[in-house]
């Protein structure tokens, strides 16, 4: 298998699994937290992953993971989004709106990350 076909095959598994989380095949995140972080250019270039309700994204379509950017958890008692960093390790910040705590992701990305690549954690 070539690069370009690696790079071709991961922006597919991308593009495939944002189409199943903006579908809400997934039960496990609402819709309203997939398209605000789909509105982010940088995140679709990204892996995106859901669990319990907090979505976050990785560097590479496999397993393992590769953390990039943070954790956006769901609205909390003081009713704002906690945004917490890779692998839900410390606090980045709380937002008002999913706009703001997935722009707070976006700026916590490392330089030059993305597109996700083939693979797991090891390939990035």
């Amino acid at each position: 298998m070539t690069d370009d076909t690696d790079t071709r095959s991961a922006a597919e598994a991308v593009a495939g699994e944002w189409r199943s989380l903006l579908a809400g095949s997934q039960d496990l995140v609402d819709a309203e937290t997939v398209r605000a972080a789909h509105a982010q250019p940088l995140l679709r270039q990204l892996f995106p992953l859901v669990s319990h309700g907090v979505m976050y994204f990785s560097g590479c379509t496999g397993m393992p993971a590769a953390h990039v950017g943070g954790q956006v958890h769901p609205r909390g008692a003081d009713g704002r989004f906690r945004v917490a960093g890779p692998k839900g390790v410390g606090t980045l910040g709380r937002a008002e709106t999913l706009e703001e705590a997935f722009a707070l992701v976006v700026a916590n990305l490392p330089e030059g990350c993305g597109p996700a690549v083939l693979g797991g954690a090891g390939r990035v």
